[in-house]
């Protein structure tokens, strides 16, 4: 695996995407959107477990750089952040992506924060070939009903912010607009995949939902 830089250019300022690569050639890679707290080792951990079932791994640094200390200082860094700017900070890595590694295909998955654009970009970006977004918030309904992108929507029972009920208007909207979405919900708490946070990480439900990942990557996007 090799670790690289992308450097992206953007309307609010420059910024880079971490890059994991693997050692063969590749054809497809995944977008890693990162949690609110920043790309930090959680983040660069993920795109290495990516790189090693042969995928490129682009994570875009949608916070220019900076990384949260604290819970406050990341929410407040999460509400600053312009929907508009991180979906075109997405883009740009897609582009930088293709332009510079020569991959065409991409998937996207994200946690947190991550998931909320992940599961927005399913919505917006047509070239995407799959999604999961991982206890994101939800785009208005006028927004969802454009998914045509296969996606893996997960959330926790226990979440307050990602609440059950949130669970329920994708499902609702999913039956409304036929889409191609599917909801699965663990008895776990918000940021239950993050095993870099022993008070809420949760390996059954991580395990089994990493695997459900690869296999909706795997049907989708081929390497």
């Amino acid at each position: 695996m090799n670790i690289e830089t992308l450097d992206l250019m953007t309307t609010n300022g420059a910024t880079t995407a971490y890059v994991a690569r693997p050692n063969n050639e590749v054809s497809a890679a995944v977008l890693l959107i990162q949690e609110y707290w920043g790309i930090n080792d959680h983040i660069r951990d993920l795109a290495g477990r990516f790189a090693n079932e042969g995928y490129l791994c682009v994570a875009p640094d949608l916070y220019r750089g900076r990384l949260a200390r604290d819970p406050k200082e990341a929410a407040a860094m999460m509400a600053a952040l312009a929907i508009e700017d991180g979906m075109e900070t997405i883009r740009k890595a897609m582009e930088a992506a293709t332009e510079t590694c020569g991959v065409k295909k991409f998937g996207i998955i994200g946690f947190c924060m991550g998931g909320t654009f992940a599961l927005r970009a399913a919505c917006e970006i047509d070239e995407l070939a799959s999604a999961a977004a991982f206890y994101g918030d939800i785009p208005s309904e006028s927004v969802l009903a454009n998914l045509k992108v296969p996606t893996l929507f997960v959330v926790a029972s226990r979440d307050t912010w990602i609440t059950p009920e949130k669970a329920d208007e994708v499902r609702d909207a999913a039956s409304k607009y036929h889409l191609p979405v599917e909801v699965v919900s663990y008895e776990a708490d918000h940021a239950f995949f993050n095993d870099m946070r022993p008070a809420v990480y949760d390996a059954e439900a991580s395990n089994d939902s990493w695997q459900r990942v690869l296999d909706l990557f795997k049907r989708n996007l081929p390497r």
